[in-house]
């Protein structure tokens, strides 16, 4: 699935960045892929800057204004596109306390460790993984002590049998968007 992510850029957000996404009534996460080359086209200019406004995508595409409005909204409906959202500068992020938390769920449990666990602000990703932990979770705190309870809070709910965390000391490559 590819999910959008702003650069912060300097164009007003456009009319349909502000707008909620559509629920899809056919389309599941399964089928969602761009269809064509211009679907890539568009994706990979938003990844690139999720603020441009349509009116600049379609003169960098070389198509219509509402040929970019019909592809967006199909892109959004079929859940290509899920959201627009912010990335911040590396000095915000690196002032947060990052860190990944392998987490070790009792059988037929995970359905309620993940809801209480989707409810934490600070839950950045979490990843359904092979191996000795059930799920991997990526979280961000404002210190080492709000790490602390989290950690606590993780610990604390029914179904966690273990955790083991590795706090993040430094990013040296980072990928995204």
């Amino acid at each position: 699935m590819l999910r959008i992510v702003s650069t912060l850029g300097r164009v007003p957000l456009s009319a349909m960045a502000r707008r909620p996404l559509r629920a899809a009534s056919t389309a599941t996460d399964a089928d969602a892929r761009p269809k064509d080359q211009l679907d890539r086209d568009l994706i990979a200019l938003l990844q690139a800057n999720a603020r441009e406004s349509t009116a600049n995508l379609a003169r960098t595409l070389g198509v219509a204004r509402t040929t970019v409005l019909a592809r967006l909204a199909r892109l959004e409906r079929e859940h290509v596109i899920v959201g627009y959202t912010v990335r911040l500068g590396q000095g915000v992020a690196e002032r947060a306390v990052q860190a990944h938390v392998g987490i070790t769920v009792a059988a037929k449990a995970g359905r309620d460790v993940l809801r209480r666990l989707s409810r934490m602000p600070e839950l950045r990703q979490l990843y359904s993984v092979s191996g000795e932990f059930d799920y991997v979770a990526q979280l961000s705190a404002e210190s080492t002590a709000r790490l602390d309870a989290l950690l606590d809070e993780i610990g604390e709910i029914d179904g966690v049998v273990k955790t083991t965390t590795s706090v993040v000391l430094a990013v040296r490559v980072d990928r995204k968007a």
